[in-house]
């Protein structure tokens, strides 16, 4: 296969891994608050959130082979999971690495969560905040790739807007679940006297 294909196939895919990674990030933080909204409900937004992360692996996986295959630099399938030992940027790869081996953690806690306990997943899927910026710190530091391209550069700047809005929106204390809930509940149950007053 043409060399430069590949090359254009593994930028090409890098970034579209990043943006669909971002919306992977940004529906599981919306999950996680339990979001969801009348016309798309929390159900739907799971389901999306499942599908999207099993497209950006597709990416992804596409996006390491055309890297490899490419041959243009010293790259090996072993650089993929083993960290900072790569003969071309070891330091840029080496976190692609690590986020690579954070992302298999959460894939196999994700197949196996029926098996584990809720703290251990959950412990597990929160490494996803890791392993976002750690992707997107490859893509920038690369210097192979087109990371300091004006057209990645507003990629990434709209990827980390829109992580930083979905954090903004669910760390608000009034818009806690348990806020929520409880508001509800107070609602359809009001709290009366408990006879003290009396």
């Amino acid at each position: 296969m043409d060399t430069q294909v590949l090359w254009f196939a593994s930028r090409a895919t890098g970034a579209v891994s990043l943006v669909l990674f971002t919306a992977v990030m940004v529906l599981g933080i919306a999950t996680a608050g339990r979001a969801g909204f009348a016309a798309f409900p929390r159900a739907a937004v799971l389901r999306l959130h499942r599908t999207l992360s099993l497209t950006a692996v597709a990416f992804l996986a596409v996006h390491i082979v055309s890297a490899i295959a490419d041959g243009y630099v010293d790259l090996t399938y072993w650089d993929v999971i083993i960290p900072f030992g790569a003969g071309w940027d070891p330091f840029w790869i080496g976190l692609a690495s690590v986020a690579v081996d954070l992302l298999i953690a959460i894939g196999i806690t994700s197949a196996l969560r029926r098996h584990l306990s809720a703290t251990v997943w959950r412990l597990v899927h929160f490494s996803a905040y890791a392993m976002w910026p750690l992707a997107l710190l490859h893509g920038w530091g690369n210097s192979g790739g087109d990371g300091r391209e004006t057209w990645l550069i507003a990629i990434d700047i709209v990827c980390v807007a829109a992580v930083l809005a979905a954090l903004a929106y669910r760390l608000r204390p009034d818009r806690h679940p348990d806020t929520l809930a409880r508001r509800t509940a107070q609602a359809v149950h009001p709290v009366r006297g408990t006879g003290a007053d009396r």
